[in-house]
């Protein structure tokens, strides 16, 4: 759906008009409709797709009224037939590296593992200077941007003073995007890091930024002292707190385990959130199940990256892997944990591919994790929650709420998870944006392409 399928009125002038003939995804509209029931012949079994029909007003900038498509309307307003489309509220992206993005060709995986993928990332880091980073990071936002994201959470890697470079670029990244993008930055480091009094410093260049402090939990000596710390230091600054969790096939790793007792130990008022929490899916049911309780209770949230586990985790030359490393989603549902979806990396060591498109992240991660039959509240996985998990009231659609949104010709969950929905429009504060993708070509000097 692009530029050409616009009517011409919408080209024009975008000041009032309708959305006539949508449908949208019930999970996804908030309690200003009240009025709101799915389509009952989709709804029911065995389709079960909860889908509201709609024709939404957008008045300067807003969404002023969202009505029965039962309804009629005035012929004399300008509107545009969507003929049954979807229209989804913008995205919102709570886990990506945007400092590593785009680096494939000259930093590549020689042969696709965990391992690998660190010693790659480590040996870049020699080219990570703000005329490196800053236009790498900012083609990973166009391409956010376009594909109809308006928040992105990333992580920065901290280690041995890059912090003081990589916040630097990303202010000035946030500062340039003020407005269509919200971004949030965290800082990654191992969990180690927080046993040296550099820890110290880095929590003070993350507060000055307003950022978001964060590691990387794996097994290691001193681990829950160095988790406490971490919380420690998030306190004493107002911070709240991110880690990467237990990314391994390793039943061993609990450090998700460990966050929850923690914050719930010092009684942390902060946000907690954690990324990947691969080990969890090998862990025994009664321990595993502990382990849930424990999340709801702490109220810590879970971002999944499934995308990027299954390219990594159980990767063997020669040997097809038995193990997918993506978190136990369903089961965190059942438990009320708060769970997001994610980009994570893009076409870099850790992931070949991706290109910070929520539609493929939810496509994707629904195929994987069989999150349908019903489809129920997923959609929120891309919209709500990872609008929550970073503070932001956005993902949701509503009257009186900016008219940002995404107009796809799908008309039903199964066409959207079919095809790769390229002809989408996406719609910023009423009007419709450019949503032309940036061209690789542009960073192949940077990256090393002849």
């Amino acid at each position: 759906m692009n530029s050409t399928a616009l009517p011409e009125f919408l080209q024009r002038s975008a000041a009032h008009y309708w959305l006539q003939n949508a449908r949208l995804p019930l999970a996804c509209v908030d309690g200003s409709v009240e009025w709101k029931t799915a389509i009952a012949a989709l709804a029911a079994p065995p389709i079960s797709e909860e889908l509201v029909a709609a024709h939404l007003e957008i008045q300067e900038g807003r969404v002023a009224a969202i009505i029965p498509a039962s309804q009629p309307l005035d012929p004399d307003q300008p509107a545009w037939d969507l003929r049954q489309g979807m229209v989804w509220p913008c995205f919102a992206d709570c886990h990506t590296h945007l400092d590593k993005g785009q680096t494939w060709f000259r930093s590549p995986n020689p042969d696709g593992t965990f391992d690998s993928a660190l010693k790659a990332a480590e040996a870049d880091h020699r080219n990570w200077s703000a005329e490196d980073l800053y236009p790498r990071m900012g083609f990973g936002l166009r391409c956010s941007y376009a594909h109809g994201t308006q928040a992105v959470r990333t992580h920065l890697d901290c280690l041995d003073g890059q912090e003081r470079v990589s916040f630097a670029v990303f202010d000035r990244l946030r500062q340039e995007w003020a407005g269509k993008i919200a971004l949030q930055a965290v800082c990654l480091v191992s969990m180690d890091y927080y046993d040296r009094p550099e820890a110290e410093s880095l929590a003070d260049t993350v507060a000055q930024y307003d950022g978001v402090l964060g590691g990387v939990i794996y097994p290691q000596p001193g681990l829950e002292a160095q988790i406490d710390r971490a919380f420690e230091l998030a306190e004493a600054r107002g911070l709240d707190l991110d880690f990467h969790a237990d990314e391994s096939l390793n039943p061993e790793a609990e450090g998700l385990r460990v966050v929850a007792e923690t914050k719930l130990r010092r009684g942390f008022q902060g946000k907690v959130n954690c990324g990947h929490c691969c080990s969890l899916s090998v862990q025994g049911g009664d321990r595993a199940t502990d382990t849930l309780a424990l999340l709801k209770q702490a109220d810590i949230s879970v971002v999944s990256l499934p995308m990027c586990n299954l390219y990594l985790q159980d990767r063997q030359p020669g040997r097809m892997p038995r193990y997918r490393g993506v978190t136990l989603l369903p089961e965190l549902r059942q438990f009320e944990v708060a769970v997001a979806l994610a980009s994570d990396n893009c076409r870099d060591a850790f992931f070949a591919y991706g290109d910070h498109d929520m539609v493929e992240v939810f496509t994707q991660s629904v195929r994987i994790g069989h999150l349908d039959r019903p489809i129920g509240d997923w959609p929120q996985a891309v919209t709500r929650t990872p609008a929550q998990t970073m503070g932001l009231d956005i993902g949701l659609l509503g009257v009186d709420r900016p008219a940002d949104l995404v107009v796809f010709k799908a008309r039903s969950f199964s066409e959207l998870l079919a095809r790769p929905q390229g002809d989408r429009v996406v719609i910023r504060n009423g009007r419709p944006i450019d949503t032309t993708l940036p061209d690789y070509a542009e960073l192949d000097a940077l990256v090393g392409i002849a």
